[in-house]
């Protein structure tokens, strides 16, 4: 079981695991992701992800040339956050590990789950575009293993 913070402590409650669950697999939002550079400077990165209820793992594909990937290669530590813009907030942000897959026999599936999740299937023009790049071993997969998440919901406050 991962630790889950209250981010705001006597203002809103803290989600449960399976609110959590329930939150990253049914959100379309931008996940913004955390790096540091090479210049010790913040970097934050949106994009769209996946999140497998069954490993509790939060995977992103990218370029291997992207920022986030080149920062990541030199320390695999990252911050995360996902949040509802719309009342009543809430939302997931969390520290994690990441490793980065170049095997594409293991994006492929990982990616086509990504392309569904946004564009509703990977027949879409963008969809096979972007697979083009995972399936020429010019994308990576991101795995990151949350090591703890600090959560919201103000659902009380509506």
């Amino acid at each position: 079981m991962i630790k889950i913070i209250n981010a705001s402590p006597d203002f809103g409650r803290a989600l449960t695991e399976r609110e959590i669950n329930e939150f990253l697999n049914s959100s379309k939002l931008n996940i913004h992701l955390g790096t540091i550079d090479d210049n010790d400077t913040p970097n934050v990165h949106p994009t769209w992800y996946y999140f497998d209820s069954a490993d509790k793992k939060i995977y992103i594909e990218t370029s291997k040339l992207s920022k986030k990937a080149n920062n990541l290669r030199r320390n695999n530590n990252i911050y995360f956050c996902l949040d509802d813009p719309n009342p009543p907030y809430k939302g997931v942000k969390g520290r994690g590990i990441c490793k980065i897959h170049d095997n594409i026999n293991h994006n492929i599936p990982i990616a086509e789950k990504i392309m569904t999740r946004y564009l509703g299937s990977i027949q879409h023009p963008m969809a096979q575009k972007l697979m083009s790049f995972v399936k020429n071993g010019d994308s990576i997969i991101i795995e990151i293993s949350p090591k703890y998440y600090s959560t919201w919901d103000y659902s009380t406050f509506s």
